[in-house]
């Protein structure tokens, strides 16, 4: 679609402002051709043996390898996230659908056995059908292939809609995996969110699985409630960041900067809230700023730049209030705190301190490149303060104490609780938060069974008029 069309929607470069592509936005009709596509097609790979589906979805990766700096360079324009980073993504991405692959083909089910009644019984994992994916604009391509490659390995088939400002990697990434899929396995529809709200309401979409903010979520959660559909959420972050005396605070700090900035600060996982036990807060804050300094904020074609712009203009207004309305009641900013003087949206990097606890910036998810610094007593208090927000997503404690490690990974209520690193994960591992984070799992062999259901089989080889009471009935 031509960029200076009636109706045109425009795909932005976040570092130059400039339009990059454009497209026609999906209908409730074009939603409603997507999923009857899907359902047509489902029942087929749903029989397909998990073994073929392995054999396909592994030629996809080796697909996606052989074309990861093509990738890399589109994730980068469009997302204005630095190239350098954008490459170091790829491996993830096609790590994620090798696992897939291999997971489709390994049974999780307890044995069959005889448990009752003198019968045996057995599970079948089964395919939902159709499911719906709804994916976020910091990651594309990763947040992608996070839901595609489960889904598809576990027999369904799939209508994704991308962030209407991010399409450019998950178009890419759907027409190099339908030349191996089946037609209709995997469909495309790119648009807003009356798109998504037409994929969330249909009433063949079995399960819908979105990757976005709490209220989208709770939204999303609403309307599928309508036709009592599976709903997987992953939702907001507001990572607490535990930094303890006895943690080395120039290395520290170090990795955190990098964890608190990558892409922008534009993750869910950032390290955005750090907490520093009273003794080590003026070295480990004198040491942060110093970090801070040293990023580079530029073009992100640039192989020198380690951090780019924010996404969009709204974003670049929505973190700036945050910070002018910290300022307002109180808070130091140490370093930035404003929009920096060039083409595209870009905002300084920014470190922010004497906040309280219950202030807007601590308790509520910025996704910019800003980062608050508090300080706690001890122990007991840093704990109580981490804790002391609605999100559940991930949190961190950087500490040398084998002791104290094993009893805040216990007591921290996030979904992932890393010591003394951040923002990694395993594709055998599952990802996912509790409380207003959202529910569900991706990664690992419960990111499958997120799209699996499960039939109990229970057989009894006889039949017989004996009249007695079977054993293990209600």
């Amino acid at each position: 679609m031509e960029i200076d069309q009636p109706g045109a929607a425009v795909v932005v470069n976040p570092s130059t402002e400039q339009p990059i592509a454009a497209y026609r936005i999906a209908t409730e009709e074009d939603v409603d051709t997507a999923v009857q596509t899907a359902a047509a097609a489902a029942r087929s790979w749903g029989r397909t043996p998990p073994v073929e589906r392995a054999e396909i979805l592994l030629r996809i990766a080796d697909a996606i390898e052989a074309d990861a700096e093509e990738f890399a360079l589109l994730e980068s324009e469009n997302v204005g996230k630095p190239v350098t980073h954008a490459r170091d993504e790829m491996p993830w991405v096609w790590d994620v659908i090798r696992f897939s692959a291999g997971a489709a083909r390994v049974s999780h089910a307890p044995a069959a056995g005889e448990y009752a009644n003198g019968s045996t019984s057995w599970l079948r994992r089964e395919p939902l059908g159709v499911v719906g994916l709804i994916t976020p604009w910091n990651y594309p391509l990763l947040m992608g292939v996070w839901k595609i490659a489960p889904a598809i390995a576990a027999g369904n088939a799939v209508v994704i809609k991308p962030s209407e400002l991010t399409p450019q990697t998950t178009i890419k990434l759907v027409d190099l995996a339908n030349r191996f899929l089946p037609p209709g396995v995997l469909n495309l529809v790119l648009g807003d969110s009356s798109t998504g709200k037409a994929i969330v309401a249909h009433p063949k979409v079995r399960m819908v699985a979105l990757t976005g903010d709490v209220s989208t979520g709770k939204a999303v959660a609403a309307l599928a409630s309508n036709t009592l559909k599976r709903v997987s959420l992953e939702l907001g972050g507001k990572a607490p960041i535990l930094v303890f005396a006895d943690s080395p605070a120039r290395q520290t700090a170090r990795d955190l900067v990098e964890f608190g900035f990558a892409n922008s600060g534009q993750d869910c996982t950032a390290a955005c809230r750090i907490i520093v036990e009273d003794a080590a807060y003026e070295e480990f804050v004198s040491a942060y700023c110093d970090e801070v300094a040293k990023l580079r904020v530029g073009d992100p074609s640039d192989p020198e730049t380690t951090m780019g712009p924010v996404i969009s203009r709204r974003q670049l207004e929505r973190v700036a209030g945050f910070v002018e309305r910290a300022r307002g009641y109180g808070a130091k900013v140490l370093v930035g705190g404003e929009r920096l003087p060039r083409e595209g949206w870009f905002y300084a990097p920014t470190v922010v301190t004497d906040v309280e606890q219950s202030s807007e910036i601590i308790q509520r998810e910025v996704f910019g490149p800003v980062v608050t610094i508090q300080r706690g007593r001890d122990e007991d208090e840093m704990l109580a303060m981490a804790n002391d927000v609605d999100y559940g997503l991930s949190a961190s404690v950087w500490t040398t104490n084998l002791g104290r490690s094993m009893r805040l990974t216990r007591d921290l209520d996030f979904g992932t609780v890393w010591v003394n690193q951040q923002i990694y994960t395993a594709s055998e591992m599952p990802f996912g938060g509790f409380r207003d984070s959202g529910y569900g799992k991706e990664l690992s062999g419960h990111g499958l069974d997120e799209y699996s259901q499960f039939k109990h089989v229970m057989v009894k080889p006889d039949l017989t008029t004996d009249d007695a009471p079977a054993q293990g009935s209600p």
